[in-house]
């Protein structure tokens, strides 16, 4: 008998471990979670249209703007033009953490990606990355237009009509983790 406790008791830490993994709320990058939250992620991000971007100001607040960006990469990085004179490019010269805020067309979820914006200024990328209906926003393009390009870190994804939730408990959204080594 004492041998059957002796054997409970060092299974039990085993089985503890893996009830605590399984209910993980951060998607590792090869399973199905993975695909579905990153197949959400961008049918939210390409139906919104908009979304925020947030940066961090001189004093380390946070400064937020509707933006105009580009349909995502299939890794979720993203593109915006903008004004290389305006605060959103000073503040991530000083601070490239952001964070990009994607409401779903119909508000039943959202998506929040925080990553690290770079200022590209490659004319070659500027000619692939336009919009037409930004002509009298950046009437001298090759000098006064300017790309952002953030690279995820990790993201938040809530999508009510797709079924993806947060824990019912603390609401905590799945989260999916990118590989930055890159």
């Amino acid at each position: 008998m004492k041998s059957v406790r002796k054997s409970i008791w060092l299974i039990y830490p085993v089985l503890l471990l893996l009830v605590i993994k399984g209910f993980s709320q951060v998607a590792e990058p090869t399973d199905s979670v993975h695909i579905k939250l990153m197949n959400a992620a961008k049918e939210i991000m390409t139906a919104a249209g908009t979304c925020a971007l947030i940066t961090l100001d001189e004093e380390g607040r946070p400064r937020v703007r509707a933006m105009d960006p580009f349909i995502p990469e299939s890794d979720l990085t993203v593109w915006f033009g903008t004004n290389p004179k305006s605060r959103k490019v000073n503040q991530i010269k000083k601070d490239p953490r952001v964070t990009l805020y994607y409401l779903d067309s119909d508000a039943s979820g959202y998506v929040m990606i925080h990553g690290i914006a770079q200022l590209v200024d490659d004319q070659k990328e500027k000619e692939k990355r336009w919009k037409d209906e930004w002509e009298s926003f950046y009437p001298d393009k090759p000098e006064g237009y300017l790309l952002i390009k953030v690279t995820p870190e990790w993201m938040e994804v809530i999508s009510y009509t797709l079924g993806i939730t947060g824990d019912p408990t603390t609401w905590q959204p799945p989260i999916v983790l990118f590989d930055t080594k890159q």
